[in-house]
């Protein structure tokens, strides 16, 4: 799959530059396995599965990071589709809207358009997934206690932009000849998060007919 996206969507507008692993250490083997499970065609809820004798905070790191990688892929090349005027509001349709709250320019609840709901989005999870403290990366050192805490909040906002895509941009990405390679990443991401239960129930209401 991640050959297709490739070829679907243009890669040169990323919203943000990728995540890469580094050669040579555990979580680098970690996402080849991962990749190799994926383009074998194995059924997607086996995909998911922690492999045998691995770390699940390595295994959710990997998946977090390639998820970021992925749909930062979808929304860069959808973005001209979604603008300040089309959409002045972050929302999922009619019935759920979306406000950003971060710890430092927004510490409250904020209507945003969707474009910029989207930038402080990436912004903020490169800026995790970047944090040694957070997403260790040298051997030996632990991951925090709150990690999958901090895991659950990346994949919940990275959720949202699904909801976004589906209800505002869907007849785009159709148009695009993209809607096979998007509805295969969604049940990706879809099947990874109830896997390791990493994303309330409630957030998922506004994509459950899918």
């Amino acid at each position: 799959m991640a050959l297709c996206l490739k070829q679907v969507f243009n890669k040169d507008k990323t919203f943000r530059p990728r995540k890469k692993f580094e050669p040579g250490t555990q979580r680098f083997e970690l996402y080849k396995k991962a990749q190799a499970s994926l383009k074998s065609g194995l059924d997607l809820k086996a995909v998911v599965q922690l492999p045998p004798g691995e770390s699940i905070n390595d295994w959710i790191a990997v998946h977090v990071v390639d998820f970021f990688n992925r749909i930062n892929l979808i929304y860069g090349t959808m973005s001209e589709y979604c603008t300040e005027r089309s959409c002045p509001i972050m929302s999922g349709g009619l019935k759920y809207e979306y406000r950003w709250q971060d710890d430092s320019k927004y510490k409250k609840p904020t209507k945003l358009s969707a474009p910029q709901y989207m930038c402080m989005l990436m912004d903020w999870i490169e800026m995790l997934i970047n944090n040694e403290d957070i997403f260790p990366t040298r051997i030996g050192v632990p991951f925090p206690k709150q990690f999958q805490q901090v895991c659950t909040k990346i994949l919940t906002r990275l959720f949202r932009v699904f909801v976004h895509v589906y209800i505002h941009h869907f007849d785009s990405i159709i148009s695009m000849g993209a809607e096979a390679h998007v509805n295969t990443c969604y049940k990706h991401f879809y099947y990874f998060i109830r896997e390791f239960s990493l994303i309330d129930h409630r957030e998922l209401e506004p994509l459950v007919r899918m």
